[in-house]
């Protein structure tokens, strides 16, 4: 998953740059309301940049904890197999 959150960032500055752009006429008016949308939709466009990568990646995680589970649970029973052959008496 490396780099694939890089631009996530950069999603949010230019989200800022839209709202500013959208909203211009605020500027004049009130710089308080302009600053505010602009943090507010910054912030939304990271969050769903994240949440998409996060979403991504999940089936990934969640295969590789599978195999896992699956290779510890495959070795103790090797273990416990071979552990009952050796306390079988000859015979």
């Amino acid at each position: 998953m490396p780099g694939t959150r890089s631009g996530c960032p950069a999603m949010g500055r230019d989200e800022a740059l839209l709202t500013e752009a959208a909203l211009a006429d605020l500027a004049g008016r009130d710089g308080a309301a302009l600053a505010y949308a602009q943090a507010n939709q910054s912030g939304k466009a990271v969050a769903d940049c994240l949440a998409a990568t996060t979403t991504l990646w999940l089936p990934l995680y969640g295969v590789a904890a599978a195999v896992l589970v699956g290779a510890v649970a495959w070795l103790r029973d090797r273990a416990r197999a071979g552990k009952g052959q050796a306390h079988t008496p000859a015979g």
